[in-house]
């Protein structure tokens, strides 16, 4: 008769512990997957990606169209790349909102009981709303494309625009993710998160003209990283230049995973 081996906790942490890369990428992936799972079971997860475009394209386009650029196809080439940033980004605040909501329905207490590396709940769930970043920047080119805009460098430049906001916003993601390991509630982390973003997004060259506004606000925008990501998606889909902003960009996506990556992993393996 074959003895029933028992894995105590201290024993099953120690073997969390000693997870090679090649199964921490699997089990990255398996979460990722769960992920997607749980957006075909509840597509209504999606709403934000796929409603928010349409509403903010269709709604700016006709509000400020002829006050700013004197008709809306001549507003498009300057709506549609902010659209696109301001809604991206705003996305990425749903990684730390259902990091925070499983944390508080014990979903990754059950983890902690299974065999797999310590940082996959985590690292998949980020990999995972990549997809809504694709879908959001797919439906904004298309509900633009729709009201006339007609990006003048082609497709290559545009897929390219689209890559940039979508690894600018995956790196922006870890700020919320953050939030969502040490935030008390996912209502706070929602409501945080948005108290940062809407300055950024609206403070920006996303929308109006820079030289329309105050001096001092001027100053600010022109720092503002947004306004840069703007810049460069702008760049790629008129002219298909990948100038200063762009790097601007990158090297600020850099920067954010640099600094909130290993502080959102520190402030999730105390409690994984």
């Amino acid at each position: 008769m074959t003895a029933i081996t028992t894995i105590t906790p201290p024993a099953q942490r120690d073997l969390r512990n000693h997870i090679s890369l090649s199964q921490t990428l699997a089990n990255t992936v398996t979460m990722a997957h769960r992920g997607l799972l749980k957006i075909k079971r509840t597509p209504e997860q999606l709403m934000d990606v796929t409603l928010q475009p349409i509403i903010f394209t269709v709604m700016f386009a006709l509000l400020f169209g002829g006050a700013i650029s004197g008709d809306v196809q001549s507003y498009l080439p300057v709506l549609i790349p902010g659209i696109l940033v301001q809604t991206v980004i705003t996305t990425s605040v749903v990684t730390g909102v259902q990091l925070r909501e499983d944390m508080d329905k014990g979903v990754f207490d059950r983890f902690k009981s299974l065999p797999i590396a310590r940082i996959a709940p985590l690292s998949g769930a980020l990999l995972a709303d990549t997809l809504r970043y694709a879908i959001a920047t797919t439906i904004t080119f298309i509900v633009g494309i729709l009201m006339g805009y007609r990006p003048a460098a082609g497709v290559g430049p545009v897929i390219l625009a689209g890559l940039l906001v979508i690894v600018c916003s995956w790196a922006i993601s870890w700020i919320f993710a953050f939030f969502g390991v040490i935030a008390r509630t996912a209502g706070s982390v929602q409501g945080i998160s948005f108290l940062v973003l809407f300055p950024l997004t609206f403070f920006s060259n996303a929308f109006v003209p820079v030289k329309t506004m105050p001096d001092w606000l001027q100053s600010f925008v022109n720092v503002n990283p947004v306004s840069h990501l703007v810049t460069a998606v702008r760049d790629l889909a008129d002219t298909a230049t990948f100038g200063a902003d762009g790097w601007i960009a990158l090297a600020g996506a850099a920067a954010i995973v640099a600094v909130f990556a290993p502080l959102t992993v520190r402030a999730y393996m105390r409690k994984a």
